[in-house]
């Protein structure tokens, strides 16, 4: 129930949308998208708050997760921090986060210019909270994915009885149908990325560096388009 007030709907949506526009209809996400926008065009502070308002929507099934697990005895400091905070995640997250940025971004443009499909990050007005709210987006997309997805129904599937491979495999769909979005290469890159960051987990056994890998991934994606879209030839905009 919690994967599916969450990422479940997320991947709803993304489904319906990719066969929308594989079908002919109307166009669809599967062809594009743009992730963050203004919602209040022209009132600043009035946008601001509605930013805010998503991101702390959006990072409620996190609050969620905790609360089911430390109600089920299991607690979130050993499937979340692995008993205690290392500052050595930082590291891990870091590494893990070059590591999938370095095939990811070729990937990507690759799959934009064989399929079209292209994905805007933002297209926030050029305001001071702008830089801020992008980071803040980057985080809470980092620890729902990874709380939710490996620190919550990883270990219920495990529970359950399912092995580490099956249970790594499903999530890994999972993850990949959730951006179907982006096309079906972004589907697939995001499969592989769920198969990497499950095994992480499963070796690791916290989502800490998976935190802040995924964190260092989106606000290099946010803050490149930024920076470099319309400036640079090969940044799709």
């Amino acid at each position: 129930m919690l994967l599916g007030l969450s990422l479940g709907k997320a991947a709803a949506d993304a489904i319906a949308g990719f066969y929308t526009d594989q079908t002919g209809g109307a166009p669809g996400t599967a062809r594009g998208a743009v992730l963050y926008a203004s919602e209040a065009p022209g009132r600043p502070l009035l946008d601001l708050v509605r930013q805010l308002m998503d991101l702390g929507f959006a990072a409620l099934p996190v609050a969620l997760a905790a609360y089911l697990l430390v109600r089920s005895g299991d607690g979130v400091r050993g499937p979340w921090f692995g008993g205690r905070l290392r500052l050595s995640d930082v590291a891990l997250g870091a590494l893990t986060a070059v590591a999938v940025a370095a095939v990811g971004l070729p990937f990507y443009l690759a799959n934009h210019a064989t399929t079209g499909a292209t994905v805007v990050p933002e297209t926030l007005p050029d305001v001071w909270w702008r830089i801020p709210v992008l980071v803040l987006a980057a985080f809470q997309n980092g620890l729902l994915e990874e709380c939710v997805l490996l620190g919550f129904v990883f270990v219920r599937l495990r529970q359950l009885g399912f092995a580490a491979p099956a249970t790594i495999g499903v999530l890994a769909v999972v993850r990949g149908s959730y951006h179907l979005y982006q096309g079906i290469g972004g589907a697939l890159g995001n499969l592989v990325m769920g198969v990497l960051f499950g095994w992480l987990y499963h070796r690791w056994g916290r989502v800490t560096p998976l935190v802040i890998a995924h964190t260092l991934i989106d606000i290099g994606a946010y803050l490149g388009f930024l920076l470099l879209a319309g400036r640079v030839s090969w940044v799709p905009a």
